[in-house]
């Protein structure tokens, strides 16, 4: 064995571009160097598989929560510091190329495929790069023929976030061991869903992805991916796809084409994760529920999709449905960013009533802002990623404010404000499919069709540059041009 350089870096986000919230790289937590090392607990010290004959150099990696397209001055300093951590640790015979692949820059139409031409620029031919991916990137033709090797997750939702990294980083030795060059087979799926219709936990989802293991035995592959893609970015490399990578040329293709087909001839089957309807129907439909603990999702909103989170609709009808408005049921609602709100809150104090203005202010162009009177339960300052943070009861509502964006994913994020999801009828969550421990947590799970940014109506929004036809804005196309492109040769 030859010891080997293999650098390690990326921008990752999930860009709406029907959000008017922009995001900055204010949103970004950037890590450099051993800092990195959060991210990867599968190579302890650096150390990957007990192999002390290579030699990882994290350069740069920079993450934030899904929100708008990136400002474009903001992107280019961000680029700028990983390419020139970059620079300063050739050569490299390998890089570990850390993405989501659905990041929308102001004045770009792909943005891997930009940072990927970047990155093989000052890397140079010779240096294997591998993409680990989120199966919700939009995957481009350029992409596939800067990168030499991809892997996805395969679940949604994503339990499955560590393993893909350490394939992706597994996948890329193997090549430097054994000399490989790989090829990729490439195929574009017309078809353009949003995640809470493709989860891996129903049907056909979970039938579809777990076909994938399948092409895993097939002689010559080393990994064979399937993004749904990001719906929510209209941008011409929108949509699903397929890479196959792998040695055998004939078995990729094959490959890929069969993969393909399965999600196309699967494209109506595809519902929604949970029960869905109305806010108004899934409150309905909670009280008609015996006990306590169902936890609905304002997927329109969704700040974890790339919505600006600070639509308060949801709150607007829980506050208007009677039993709730009266405090004879009580329910949670996670969370609403309003700064001003939250100031006001910790001016007051503990049980003093206050009267304050909730969202559209990130996003006006959806959101309403809503006067809510109400005593204020809980104050929690410095929360790392939400700020300061203020419980706010109206009638039998909390309403969790936040100073900034923050998801609700986790039983800690209620615990640590005093609330207990399974106590209280209701809790809402500005969320799509759940989280696994929300999952476990909810004793009834409901999705509320909401207005928003990242709403699930998809034929309503107003695409532009997508490349049509694609279903389902074009629900009549019944064939698709399933043939791959291969790369590499």
């Amino acid at each position: 064995m030859t010891g080997y350089r293999i650098g390690i870096g990326g921008i990752a986000i999930e860009s709406s571009t029907f959000s008017p919230l922009r995001s900055t790289i204010d949103d970004f937590t950037i890590l450099r160097g051993d800092e990195m090392g959060v991210r990867y607990p599968f190579m302890p010290r650096w150390n990957f598989q007990g192999r002390d004959d290579i030699t990882w150099l994290p350069c740069l990696q920079a993450k934030a929560i899904p929100g708008g397209s990136v400002v474009h001055e903001d992107y280019q300093a961000m680029q700028q510091q990983l390419l020139e951590q970059i620079r300063a640790v050739l050569p490299l015979d390998g890089f570990y190329l850390d993405i989501h692949g659905a990041m929308h820059v102001e004045g770009m139409d792909d943005a891997e495929g930009e940072l990927a031409a970047a990155i093989r620029e000052i890397v140079g031919p010779n240096c294997l790069i591998s993409a680990g991916m989120d199966l919700h990137g939009n995957v481009s033709a350029r992409l596939v023929e800067l990168v030499d090797m991809f892997t996805a997750y395969r679940l949604a939702p994503h339990d499955d976030v560590l393993q893909t990294r350490e394939k992706a980083c597994s996948v890329l030795v193997h090549c430097l061991d054994n000399r490989i060059r790989p090829l990729r087979a490439w195929v574009r799926i017309p078809v353009m869903l949003p995640g809470e219709r493709t989860s891996t936990l129903v049907e056909p989802g979970k039938r579809v992805y777990a076909s994938l293991q399948a092409s895993d035995d097939v002689p010559g592959i080393l990994d064979a991916s399937l993004w749904v893609g990001y719906v929510w970015a209209d941008e011409p490399r929108s949509g699903a796809s397929v890479v196959v990578t792998g040695t055998d040329p004939e078995n990729i293709q094959r490959e890929a084409t069969r993969i393909a087909r399965r999600y196309w001839d699967a494209r109506h089957d595809f519902a929604f994760v949970a029960p869905a309807g109305s806010a108004d129907w899934c409150i309905e439909q909670a009280l008609a529920y015996p006990g306590d603990g169902v936890v609905i999702s304002d997927s329109g909103d969704n700040p974890t999709a790339g919505g600006a989170g600070d639509m308060p609709y949801f709150v607007g009808r829980l506050l208007a449905n009677s039993p709730f408005a009266r405090g004879h049921l009580s329910a949670i609602y996670a969370s609403i960013p309003a700064p001003k709100a939250v100031i006001t809150c910790f001016a007051a104090g503990v049980e003093r009533e206050v009267e304050v203005s909730l969202g559209g202010r990130l996003d006006p162009v959806h959101a309403r802002p809503l006067s809510v009177r109400g005593a204020v339960e809980t104050l929690f300052p410095d929360d790392p990623v939400g700020g300061h943070i203020a419980v706010l009861r109206s009638g039998g509502v909390r309403i969790i404010i936040t100073t900034r964006r923050k998801p609700y994913h986790y039983r800690k994020d209620f615990t640590d404000l005093g609330l207990d999801p399974t106590a209280h009828k209701v809790t809402a969550v500005k969320i799509g499919y759940l989280d696994p421990e929300l999952r476990q947590m909810a004793s009834h799970a409901l999705l509320a069709l909401t207005p928003g940014a990242v709403n699930q109506d998809i034929p309503a929004l107003t695409y532009h540059r997508v490349v049509r036809p694609i279903f389902p804005l074009d629900p009549e196309v019944e064939n698709a041009d399933l043939r791959p492109r291969l790369f590499g040769v």
